[in-house]
């Protein structure tokens, strides 16, 4: 079994998008366009510790960057979020994932977070292709995701017809995270050749 996930990283970070002003674009015409109805990441306000997901034989996780005293030498992964011409202009540029063995640096470039603002679902929800690209690395045929959020892993693990465990403390973001797991088994995606794992039962859903 491989850990595939975005935990809380410990940065007590505010959801509340409309408060930034940032880009190219004047302080008052940016102002308000963000969204403040995510709500919080639960315990994000505490220190994350890596350890039981770290004993994985294969493990991925985000954030690396905010506990990476607490872990091993592993392998660097880089979602790059933003064009060049952008970078420097607003918050971060990238984030950087931990990935379970290796010494390399692997980027991923996906920009399509920007038009997704309104259609997210999670305040630090990832874009679907670049899941797919994290659980792709992995050999386990099931993943788990520890910290599920709306269920981006494991709508990449069924593109990819691997299995998929998904615990997730936040009850609303767990109905969300099922719908889209539902809603991807009820449209399979044509063009993925792995065998599809068998559809989860009602109960294990709940």
């Amino acid at each position: 079994m491989a850990v595939v996930s975005d935990p809380p990283y410990g940065m007590d970070w505010d959801t509340d998008s409309t408060r930034f002003s940032g880009g190219h674009r004047t302080h008052r015409a940016r102002r308000k366009e963000g969204r403040d109805d995510w709500g919080s990441v639960k315990n994000d306000d505490k220190p994350f510790d890596p350890a039981v997901w770290a004993d994985f034989t294969e493990c991925i996780l985000f954030g690396s960057n905010h506990f990476a005293a607490r872990l091993p030498v592993g392998t660097t992964l880089v979602w790059i979020k933003r064009l060049d011409a952008a970078f420097g202009s607003f918050l971060s540029d990238a984030e950087v994932a931990w990935q379970k063995g290796g010494y390399g640096v692997y980027c991923k470039r996906d920009l399509t977070n920007y038009g997704l603002t309104d259609e997210r679902k999670h305040p630090t929800q990832k874009p679907l292709d670049l899941m797919v690209w994290c659980v792709g690395r992995c050999k386990s045929s099931t993943i788990l995701d520890p910290y599920m959020g709306s269920g981006t892993t494991g709508v990449a693990c069924i593109r990819l017809g691997r299995k998929f465990i998904g615990i997730e403390i936040d009850e609303t973001y767990f109905d969300i995270a099922c719908e889209r797991i539902r809603k991807a088994y009820a449209q399979p995606d044509m063009f993925v050749t792995p065998e599809r794992p068998p559809e989860p039962t009602q109960e294990a859903l709940l």
